[in-house]
This record gives structure tokens, C-alpha cells and sequence, in this order.
């Protein structure tokens, strides 16, 4: 019913007409009466004058004619308006009346004056009654008083039920014609406000906000076709705005997950994309009782050409690497590169061992051809290791161990080659977490243990020893040096076990000398490690102060590549050593650097010939001639000579035939604790 603005509003303008028509006819009713009333007194006055001129010229000629006063009184009975009449003589008696039929009672009239006393002269009103009091004669001498009564209700009423039907016509025509020319004006109003509402369901509906009104009035419905078109610009500027924002978004969404998921040096997807990835696939293939394999490379060389050449250069190399490789892999293989010269690669088909390992082979034989790069002829090889899924249980994180373990164990064995994971490898590399782990809980708990091998001159006497660490694992057992030092050099933690020795011998030290004599000299062998920390001379030094120990009771063996790799720092500190008082053995001669002119740079004290040359030395006459040479140049250099890896009485003898200072070696004594060492004797025959 109100769905439309034109009926609530049609229906108002003809109520308020027809209020306004009601309102006029009150107003002029009022205006009416007020007017009838006026005439009334007029007509009652003009009444009143010519009745008391004929009463008077009647008391004049006969002043007691009742009868004449009565005829004259009839005159009253033509004009029905006039309800009573009355003449009074001077004593308020009256004389003659006349009274309409239907007047007033005299229950009724009670608000009306009885007496010529009582009424006021001339015309007065009393509610809707007009009341004439007129005197008869001479005002100064009256004969008579004339009182009229008329009824001005009845006279308006008859004048204005005879106006409202005159007028009742033209006030239906005047209201007709206002209310069609209201309607009309609303139904133009209105038709623009509904052209205005379907413009605007029109927008709602398409959405196209290029659209604007084509509505145009000085009004204010003119006005608001304007500011919805204002709007619409407004919008379509905005999604404008918008829509370039967001396809800058877009843009900047792509850039970031192709950053996130592809290497921004290669192209080729990256780390977190390939995870993700090898998620699915694992799920899928245990799903589908399936299996996968992993190929894990990294480049074997990479780290030199990138320190030597620059990280510009490494660059290339691994943008070559990621095309060369592509060229060898079907559509539907994943390659990805993890991060620095690490690569993986995930077959789509063909996951037999046996097609890894053929695809192992052509990864490895295409990087035999070098780089041309930048007028360079720059060869990198791979490393590749591979594994089963089956083999990780479908473990992501298992399997990328496996991988990685299985390439590594390709390093160990010389590079360039391929290596497929098997079981025993974890427990290898778990042992070797294992002891990682708890190395700064052995030394902290002094899981450590010092064996000595004595050390004998050409008569069998002990001149010293070499101390040996040895860990007591309280799970493990006991494990070798062989084992635990190379993690400890990969962990950084073999300065900790250096200085662990080195306090340990200075507190054997006292045991040491009373066996076998104030002379007698404890052997601690250093690493490369150990000679590059700056601050192992102030510890050593420390330590011989804090347990008493005569520096000359100590000498620290050093291997040959050792030495030769830190040359600078290994001489520097040497010297301090020395001059502190302490021996300097160079340990494994002759297995090294081929150049022998850094004998006349260095400071030892010592040349220890490797046991391989010893071994040999009753079975390889080049052996023989190697060892011999060893000692002549010791001995042209003024070096003492220490042969180890004696384990009979012939080679013993063939060495201190041809001039070695001193030996050890199982034929001796095998490494034993120190308190194994303090019951064996100081001479051997």
C-alpha cells in the first residue's frame, strides 16, 4: 500500500484540503455571524425608531387609546425575528405588548432585564438576544418606554445556511481544483524521485558506476541527481585506485611467492618449495605403497673458486650447474636448489635404485667438462648421495638425512662419485652425534683418560713418554683418538681437550719424574686448531706456573701439515715455547709437503719418522733408503731423530745401527695408564 511515496502523500494533501475547506467555512461562519449581528442591532435600532415615532404622535393625540397602541404593534408582527414587544408607561406599567408564539418562557429568559429599569437605553446584547429600549417623547420628559426583543441566532442561522448553500459549490470547485494541482505537482516530484530510484537500482544491479543521471532541475531533487552522479565519480575514481592497488598486490603477491618458492639466482625452485612438495609426494607414495628416491649433490671445488675467484663468479658457476643439469632430467623431475652449491633432484619415474644410480653417473660425467667462464677454465665435480623414502619410513626429515649422510660419505671416499644410502650409515653418523654431543660432558666430568707409550735411547733406557688421550664413554666404552678427535676439530672443541691434556700431564707430572727420573720428558701432541688460538701459550704458560712444572719435563708434538698450514703462526709460537724451555717434536716427517726447505725456517727440535716408513723397512729397500736419508738430515740439521711404530727387534736394531736417538713402539710398550706405567721398568734389555 506505501510501497509508493504518491499515496501517503496524496492521501495528506486531501486531508489537509479538506482541513483547509473546513477551516474557511468556520472562519467565514464566524465572520458571518459577527456580520448578521450588526445588522440585526441596525435593523432592530431602525425598528425601535419607528415604532416610539408612531407611539409618540399616538400618546400625543390620544394618550389612553390602548387600542391604537395594538394596531400600531401589529406592524411588529410582520418582521418574525421580533420575539417580544412591549410599551411602558412612566411607571414601568405596561401598556400595550406583543409576543411571538414559541417566545421564550419565562424560565428561559431569566438572563434577560424584566423592567425598563433594567435595560439600558439604546441597543445592548444578551447572548443571541438584542434588546432596544427606546423612550417615547421627550428624553427629559418621556411619556412612554418602547423595549424590543429579537432573536439574532435565528437570523444568522437562516443567513448563513442560505450563504453556505451558495458558497458550498464553489468552495468543492476551489478545493477540487487545489488538491488536482497538488497532485500534479507531487506526481512531478514524484516521477523524479522514482527516475532517480530506478537509476539508482539500475547501478545496484549492473554495478557499472560509469553510469550518471540524466536528470537535470533547479531543485533539490536536481540537486540530489547531481550528488549521486558527484558519487559515482567519487566510486569510480576510487575503484580505479582500487583496481590498480590491487593488481599492484597481485603483482607484489606473485614477486613474493615466486621469491618464497623459487631461488632468485637460478630460477629453479628453492628450499621451501621443494619441502612442500616432497610432503605431497611422500604422503602419496606411502598411500599408494610406492617408493621414491632422492638425489642429494653439492659441488665438489665450489668453495675454492668462491674464495679465490669471488662470490660473482660462484654465481656463475651455479647458474651453469642449474642449466646443465636441466638438460639431463625429463619433464616431470624436480630439481631444486636447497641453498649455497647444495641441489636436489626427485625423479617422476623410473625410482629403481638402478636408474638412480645411472642418472648419478650422468650428472657426475657432464661436470667433467669445465666452465668457460670470463677467459677461465674452471672444473667442479659432484658429490651425490641417494636414498630411499621406504628407508626413511616416508619421513621428509629422515630422508633428507639420508640423503645428505650418503653424500657425504661420497666426499669421504674422494669425490666425484655417488654413494646409496644404507642403514648402518645412521648408526655411523648417530655414534658420531653421540660423541659430538658429549665431548664438553667428558671433559667436564672427566670422562678423559691419559695413556702413556714410553719412549727408549739406543740402550733401552726411558727417556720419555708420549701422552695419548683415550675417552672412557660411559655407554660407548672406550673410544679411540681416531674416532673423537676429527669430530672434535669439525666441533671446535679440540682446544678444550688440548688444555685438558696439557693440565693432566702437568699434574701426572711428579708421578712421571720420580718413575722415570728428573730428565725424563712428557709428549703433547697439538693440532692446527691449537696453533691458531692466540691465547693457548698464556693457558700453557699459566698452567706450568699453577702446578710447578719445569717446561723442560714437556715437549709438544706437531705433525708436518700441520705445522706447514699455519706456518707463520706455528713459527711464532714455537718460539715462544722454546724459549720458555720446552721441546719441539715435528711428528709424521716425510709423509707431507715434498720440499724440504722449510727445515731451515722452522724451530723444532725433533724429527719423529712415520711408522709406515718403519714398517716397511725389512721388506722395502726404498723404505730403508727413505729412513736413512730421514736421519742424515736430521742429524746435518743437529736434530734429534725419534722413529715410532716399533714392533720387533730387528728394526730396532737397523735404526740404531744408522744413528736414531729414540724409538717406541708396541715392542716397547703399547699406551697404558699411567698407573699401568708406574709398575713397568725404566730399562728395556
Amino acid at each position: 500500500m506505501f510501497r509508493t511515496l504518491r499515496f501517503p502523500i496524496g492521501l495528506c494533501i486531501a486531508i489537509l484540503m479538506a482541513v483547509l475547506a473546513i477551516a474557511v467555512v468556520a472562519v467565514t461562519r464566524i465572520n458571518h455571524n459577527q456580520a448578521v449581528t450588526e445588522i440585526a442591532k441596525q435593523n432592530t435600532l431602525t425598528e425601535s425608531n419607528m415604532l416610539a415615532s408612531l407611539l409618540a404622535n399616538a400618546m400625543l393625540r390620544n394618550p389612553n387609546d390602548t387600542s391604537l397602541f395594538s394596531e400600531i404593534f401589529q406592524v411588529v408582527r410582520e418582521n418574525r425575528h421580533i420575539g417580544f414587544a412591549a410599551l411602558y408607561n412612566t411607571n414601568d406599567q405596561i401598556i400595550a405588548q406583543y409576543k411571538r408564539e414559541g417566545w421564550l418562557s419565562k424560565e428561559n429568559r431569566l438572563f434577560l432585564p424584566s423592567s425598563p429599569q433594567e435595560t439600558p437605553f439604546g441597543v445592548s446584547q444578551y447572548q443571541t438576544i438584542i434588546v432596544s429600549h427606546k423612550t417615547i417623547g421627550n428624553s427629559l420628559d418621556p411619556s412612554g418606554h418602547l423595549i424590543l426583543y429579537v432573536d439574532a441566532a435565528e437570523t444568522g442561522y437562516v443567513s448563513l445556511s442560505r450563504y453556505l448553500l451558495e458558497q458550498v459549490s464553489v468552495i468543492l470547485l476551489i478545493w477540487l481544483a487545489c488538491t488536482t494541482l497538488c497532485f500534479f505537482v507531487l506526481n512531478r516530484f514524484i516521477t523524479s524521485l522514482a527516475s532517480l530510484r530506478q537509476f539508482t537500482q539500475d547501478v545496484f544491479e549492473s554495478k557499472d558506476y560509469a553510469l550518471r543521471s540524466s536528470l537535470s532541475a533547479e531543485n533539490e531533487i536536481g540537486q540530489l541527481a547531481q550528488n549521486i552522479n558527484n558519487l559515482l565519480e567519487t566510486i569510480e575514481v576510487e575503484l580505479l585506485i582500487n583496481f590498480e592497488q590491487n593488481q599492484t598486490l597481485i603483482d607484489q603477491q606473485e614477486t613474493m611467492s615466486r621469491l618464497a618458492n623459487f631461488d632468485s639466482l637460478t630460477g629453479l625452485p628453492n628450499r621451501q618449495f621443494v619441502l612442500d612438495n616432497l610432503r605431497l609426494e611422500l604422503a602419496r607414495a606411502k598411500r599408494n605403497e610406492e617408493d621414491l628416491l632422492l638425489l642429494f649433490f653439492d659441488l665438489d671445488g665450489f668453495k675454492g673458486i668462491n674464495d679465490s675467484l669471488g662470490h660473482e663468479t660462484g654465481d656463475l658457476i651455479l647458474i651453469e650447474v642449474a642449466d646443465r643439469t636441466q638438460k639431463l632430467l625429463r619433464d616431470g623431475d624436480l630439481f631444486a636448489r636447497l641453498g649455497g652449491d647444495e641441489f636436489l633432484v626427485l625423479p617422476d619415474r623410473d625410482v629403481t635404485p638402478e636408474s638412480a644410480q645411472r642418472l648419478a653417473n650422468r650428472l657426475i660425467n657432464a661436470f667433467e667438462e669445465p666452465f668457460e667462464l670470463r677467459g677461465l677454465s674452471l672444473t667442479v665435480g659432484l658429490s651425490v648421495g641417494i636414498a630411499k623414502a621406504s628407508d626413511a619410513r616416508y619421513d621428509l626429515s629422515e630422508l633428507m638425512s639420508n640423503a645428505d649422510l650418503a653424500m657425504y660419505r661420497s666426499k669421504a671416499k674422494g669425490r666425484g662419485s655417488f654413494t646409496l644410502f644404507t642403514p648402518d650409515m645412521v648408526e655411523s653418523h648417530k655414534r658420531k652425534l653421540h660423541l659430538a654431543n658429549g665431548i664438553e660432558k667428558g671433559i667436564t666430568e672427566n670422562e678423559f683418560v691419559v695413556y702413556y707409550q714410553v719412549k727408549v735411547n739406543s740402550s733401552g733406557v726411558v727417556i720419555g713418554v708420549e701422552a695419548l688421550i683415550r675417552w672412557q664413554h660411559p655407554e660407548l666404552g672406550l673410544v679411540m683418538p681416531n674416532e673423537f678427535i676429527p669430530i672434535a676439530e669439525k666441533g671446535g672443541k679440540i682446544t678444550a681437550i688440548t688444555r685438558w691434556m696439557i693440565k693432566r700431564v702437568c699434574i701426572d707430572m711428579p708421578a712421571l719424574k720420580q718413575w722415570g727420573g728428573r730428565h725424563l720428558r712428557a709428549s703433547v701432541n697439538l693440532s692446527g686448531h691449537d696453533l691458531r688460538n692466540a691465547a693457548l701459550f698464556d693457558y700453557i704458560y699459566s698452567t706450568f706456573q699453577a702446578f710447578d712444572t719445569n717446561p723442560e719435563n714437556v715437549e709438544f708434538e706437531v705433525t708436518e701439515s700441520a705445522y706447514l698450514e699455519n706456518f707463520a703462526l706455528s713459527n711464532k709460537f714455537f718460539k715462544r715455547v722454546g724459549n720458555m724451555g720446552c721441546a719441539i717434536a715435528l711428528d709424521d716427517f716425510g709423509t707431507g709437503y715434498s720440499s724440504l726447505s722449510y727445515l731451515t725456517q722452522i724451530n723444532i727440535d725433533t724429527l719423529k719418522i712415520d711408522r709406515q716408513f718403519v714398517m716397511e723397512i725389512q721388506t722395502s729397500e726404498r723404505s730403508r733408503l727413505v729412513t736413512g736419508a730421514i736421519i742424515d738430515l736430521a742429524k746435518r740439521l743437529s736434530l734429534l731423530v725419534c722413529a715410532e711404530g716399533i714392533e720387533n727387534k730387528e728394526q730396532w736394531h737397523y735404526l740404531m745401527e744408522h744413528g736414531c736417538d729414540h724409538v717406541q713402539g708396541f715392542f716397547f710398550s703399547k699406551p697404558v695408564p699411567l698407573e699401568d706405567l708406574l709398575t713397568t721398568p725404566t730399562t728395556i734389555s
